[in-house]
């Protein structure tokens, strides 16, 4: 059996981890709130790109996974794991599974991201993929590590009306020291400014800056800030580049992303797969084929196709035109959560 890694945490300029305040003991005289009906599903609070972190005692940060976002469902009649956009996999994590049940909670939802740790200690989106067995693969993921960062649920009463403070509370309460299949995401606390330059320096993706004393809202609400060190984000592939030159005789992906309830071309990416990769993608898109481009492209040699897989890509900015700057393949994702395509709408920095 592997070792299993563990995360790397923020660190501060001495090298100490920044980690989570000590937990505190609950509150003997606090009311019993009335019991609540457990959710089949929350929609899940998404964070809101941005190019610097928020400043203030109001905020707290956290590491940003690289991973898949998962709510876990502890209840008697046992576990569920729901992806981002509502399908059940509770099959794909079956270790995250036995551990959460292991956890002695009656009932909980834990609101979390799956990840699979390089010997860095780092999220590794592209060895989730490969754990999982690819895009539509059918593989049990052996290797996962569920960080959970809020509690939505919890021992029969709903807390997506309570402050976020109280939640990662009793989060902390019943999760700290755990070192299984399911952790804790650790908060960490100081300027947003040096954590994001630590957490870069350190070869992490980035951070989360979450607003401590708001309600746990669904969407794009602001409550929650991601700032990356590397942008990486999901688009839609609407074609391909052919070249006879290039391994599996693709040459670049062509990608689009949401404006809206359209589409909006965003350029194209033409490194970071392998044969594999590109052999893959060939037929696959070949099966895809349509003589009318979703968007416009112009050039040889395009092959356009509906817009079904979605690539996770790596890149740098934006060009004055709307176009990815030094961009990196990484991996497709499920079609099952498209809602993870980037939209233009929501981002100031492009």
């Amino acid at each position: 059996m592997k070792k299993r890694r563990s995360a790397i945490p923020l660190l501060d300029e001495s090298g100490t981890a920044l980690q989570s305040r000590p937990v505190r003991k609950r509150d003997p005289a606090q009311p019993n709130l009335p019991f609540d009906p457990m959710p089949k599903r929350v929609e899940p609070c998404l964070a809101l790109l941005r190019p610097t972190p928020p400043e203030g005692p109001e905020w707290i940060y956290e590491n940003k996974w690289d991973g898949y976002r998962l709510a876990v469902h502890i209840e008697p009649k046992g576990v569920r794991i729901i992806t981002r956009g509502g399908h059940d996999w509770t099959h794909r994590f079956p270790r995250i599974a036995e551990a959460a049940r292991k956890l002695g909670v009656g009932t909980a939802i834990l609101d979390g991201e799956a990840v699979v740790l390089n010997k860095e200690g780092h999220s590794d989106f592209g060895a989730l993929q490969r754990s999982l067995g690819g895009r539509g693969g059918k593989r049990a993921s052996t290797e996962a590590v569920f960080f959970a960062f809020d509690l939505l649920y919890f021992d029969g009463h709903d807390l997506t009306k309570t402050e976020l403070a109280v939640r990662r509370h009793l989060l902390q309460d019943f999760l700290d020291g755990s070192v299984g299949a399911v952790q804790l995401s650790e908060e960490a606390h100081g300027d947003g400014a040096e954590l994001l330059a630590n957490a870069c320096k350190m070869g992490l993706e980035g951070i989360i800056a979450k607003h401590r004393d708001r309600p746990y809202r669904s969407g794009r609400t602001g409550d929650w800030i991601k700032v990356k060190c590397v942008q990486s984000e999901s688009f839609i592939i609407v074609g391909y580049e052919h070249s006879d030159a290039a391994r599996g005789g693709i040459g670049s992906l062509l990608l689009a992303a949401r404006q809206g309830d359209s589409w909006v071309s965003v350029g194209s990416v033409g490194t970071g797969f392998k044969a594999p990769d590109a052999e893959y993608l060939r037929k696959t898109l070949d099966k895809l084929k349509t003589k009318r481009p979703v968007v416009p492209f112009k050039g040889k040699n395009y092959v356009f196709a509906q817009p079904t897989l979605i690539a996770e890509v790596e890149f740098r900015g934006w060009t004055d035109d709307g176009n990815l700057r030094h961009a990196s393949y990484k991996g497709l994702r499920e079609i099952q959560d498209n809602a993870a395509v980037f939209d233009v709408s929501d981002s100031p920095v492009r």
